[in-house]
């Protein structure tokens, strides 16, 4: 039975084949319940639900595998590499036999990268692979650190389509990458998983067509997207340290499943933009299982992570010595509810019925100073909930919220009603008038593209949570003074409909939005829009950019990197179902190409002020002229929601090639942290970003 099948997910061993049924005992499955009605009181949930979809109706499978994509046939095929040790040699990894497995030689001698090439005597169009560690119950030659090449010679191979981590365990991993055609296909092994000693192990791998043709793009016009990076786990949750650049991302107490878990501890794994590689980590010091939480970075540039599983939980990482620790617990319970940094330094909470129990999720503000939360009965949240069919249980997740002046906050959305909360004192709130002729927009998309206007961009959504047609809808939301009604614009809708996507301010201030569905159905990858697109600043219309490899729906994730470029990645986390996406690509705007498709010549930031106040003055130098400057806050992101990201433009007074800019002389302009200060050409080409502290 299905059913059986998935429950426990984190337990779940899986083969190529099949799919072991584990069945919780009768104290887990006690833990399970009680945590389960704490979920928003789901009495289901974690065992005949996630996220309140029917386990039956979610699809078996490790992870995703494209759509209409084929296992070829082996038969003929040779597999060659490095080196092995008798008995186990590389045709064992090809013989459709998975007790049998190719492995490099035994001892300590061999060092890494060790490698196999499959030769399948034929090009193919192919598009991913499974690998399949050794099933004789040890572990050592789990392949980590890897790499994915073509060729369709035998000589010469492409630049890696593939990069990555794979988790330290016996289960089946799959790799996806843009279609292409091949002869042969070489794994690289760059480490073993678990840094147990020099070997790699492989007991079946297998190569699948692709279903779609190769990309008809090298860079003219609408950018470029990277080699598929893999992950150990499902990247659910990211925020971007701001000393290295590097992203750190997290699922929850296992890779690939939320439901189940007695909390605890939390799976992360950091991409490494420099390198292109990916490291793991597990966190258990915070006792604190990190899924579904509010998010932000504070205005020390640390990551402020609260509730979600654990939903009382508050944990905090400070990017300097990569630490994690615990703060406060908040005064409510809370799971998918959002946070946000205000302009005193302070952060503030609001809704979260997920986790916790249901309703009264009014707002309650975090002091660095005081290290405690407060209160805030005079912010309610019952002036935000949507008309959701699932009631509050969903109404009052993932608002939309800016950090404003006089350390208000603004609630953009998702319902149609927005309004003014004002954290200072006990609080208050007064409604700020409906979104133009929008509707309820949950799991819509709402940024700052320039914060010295007050204008927000706010796109898509559904008027339900799940099972919900999506909305094409786009309008701009200009705001002056706090609690001063804003200006709303209804301007041409997107390109497609979305729920589930994800929103990125660029440097330039244009806005890209990628990923989501048509119909919003969590772990499903059905009516995914593979297409994304850009809203551009300066014409006011969307425009398409090359497709995604693969889908990013439910529990995607997508962020700014300090290179302009745009990370997303993720989707699924459902266990033992067919669409989790261990994997996420970096997309390379039009901005980086000159009109021929090549790379564009970027500027260099060769100094800049680290550190800064409203009113006071940037100075920066470059190696060349330049026309624009911008600041944009480093983030954080998961479920559709990113209250960090703001941009800034700014006026510069050139000398030579210095330029002094003056920071906007207010902090509900330019909220307290870290920013990434990135000058533009005349060709509008980016520098890489340096980074520039407001401190409160």
């Amino acid at each position: 039975m299905k059913t059986s099948a998935l429950r426990l997910l984190a337990a779940l061993s899986l083969t190529s084949s099949s799919i072991a049924r584990i069945i919780p005992n009768e104290a887990v499955q006690e833990d399970i319940q009680q945590a389960s009605i704490d979920n928003g009181g789901l009495s289901t949930e974690g065992t005949e639900t996630l996220d309140g979809v029917p386990i039956d109706a979610i699809p078996e499978g490790r992870a995703a595998v494209p759509a209409g994509a084929q296992p070829l046939p082996a038969a003929g095929w040779t597999a060659t590499a490095d080196s092995f040790q008798p008995g186990y040699e590389p045709a064992k990894a090809i013989d459709n036999n998975a007790q049998t497995y190719w492995h490099t030689p035994w001892g300590n001698t061999g060092t890494f990268p060790h490698f196999i090439t499959i030769d399948m005597k034929a090009v193919n169009l192919i598009g991913s692979i499974s690998y399949q560690p050794r099933q004789d119950g040890q572990a050592n030659g789990h392949i980590g650190g890897h790499t994915i090449t073509l060729s369709t010679d035998g000589n010469a191979f492409s630049a890696p389509k593939v990069i990555g981590t794979w988790r330290d365990d016996a289960t089946t991993k799959i790799s996806v990458f843009e279609a292409t055609n091949a002869r042969y296909l070489r794994l690289t092994a760059t480490t073993e998983a678990g840094n147990r000693g020099p070997w790699s192990a492989i007991a079946e791998l297998q190569i699948y067509t692709s279903p779609n043709p190769p990309p008809a793009y090298n860079g003219i016009g609408g950018g470029q997207w990277s080699p598929t990076i893999d992950f150990p786990l499902v990247p659910v949750a990211a925020a971007l340290e701001y000393n290295t650049g590097n992203l750190v991302t997290w699922s929850a107490y296992v890779a690939d499943n939320y439901g189940g878990g007695n909390g605890g501890s939390t799976l992360t794994a950091t991409y490494f933009p420099g390198s292109q590689t990916v490291s793991q980590r597990d966190i258990t010091n915070t006792q604190h299982d990190m899924f579904c939480p509010g998010l932000n970075l504070d205005g020390r540039g640390r990551f402020f992570v609260t509730g979600g599983n654990n939903a009382p939980k508050t944990s905090v990482y400070t990017p300097v010595g990569q630490a994690w620790s615990a703060a406060p617990n908040m005064n409510t319970p809370r799971g998918y509810q959002s946070t946000v940094t205000l302009s005193d330094g302070r952060t503030f909470v609001i809704g979260g019925s997920w986790s916790g129990g249901l309703g009264n999720k009014n707002g309650e503000v975090y002091s660095i100073s005081l290290n405690r939360w407060t209160p805030l009965p005079g912010c309610p949240v019952a002036p935000m909930l949507t008309q959701d069919a699932q009631g509050v249980y969903r109404s009052d997740n993932h608002a939309w919220l800016f950090g404003w002046k006089q350390g208000w906050v603004f609630q953009a959305g998702p319902s149609r009603a927005m309004n003014w909360y004002n954290p200072n004192g006990n609080g208050g709130y007064q409604f700020a008038g409906n979104r133009g002729n929008d509707v309820d927009a949950m799991c819509g998309l709402a940024a700052m593209y320039d914060a010295v206007a007050g204008k927000i961009l706010a796109v898509g959504g559904a008027v339900n949570y799940q099972n919900s047609d999506a909305t094409a809808n786009a309008h701009i939301i200009t705001l002056t003074n706090q609690g001063v009604n804003p200006q709303v614009q209804t301007i041409n809708p997107m390109w497609y409909k979305r729920t589930f996507a994800n929103i990125i301010v660029m440097p330039n201030g244009n806005v890209m939005i990628v990923g989501g569905q048509v119909y919003g159905q969590p772990f499903s990858d059905d009516t995914a829009q593979l297409i994304p697109e850009i809203w551009v600043r300066d014409t006011g219309n969307f425009i398409r950019v090359p497709p995604i490899a693969v889908p990013r729906t439910y529990h995607s994730i997508g962020i700014l990197l300090a290179d302009a470029t745009v990370f997303n990645g993720g989707g699924g986390l459902c266990g033992g179902c067919a669409t989790n996406h261990f994997d996420g690509q970096v997309y390379y705007p039009g901005y980086l190409f000159n009109g021929d498709g090549s790379r564009a010549a970027r500027p260099v930031i060769n100094t800049a002020t680290a550190e800064v106040r409203p009113g006071g003055t940037i100075t920066a130098s470059t190696n060349v002229a330049v026309t624009s400057w911008s600041l944009i806050r480093v983030s954080s992101t998961t479920h559709t929601v990113n209250t960090d990201q703001r941009r800034v433009p700014l006026t510069a007074t050139a000398n030579g090639n210095t330029y002094n800019m003056v920071v906007p002389n207010d902090y509900g302009i330019v909220i307290p942290g870290y920013y990434m200060l990135f000058a533009m050409n005349a060709q509008g080409t980016p520098s890489i970003a340096k980074y520039v502290w407001i401190p409160r």
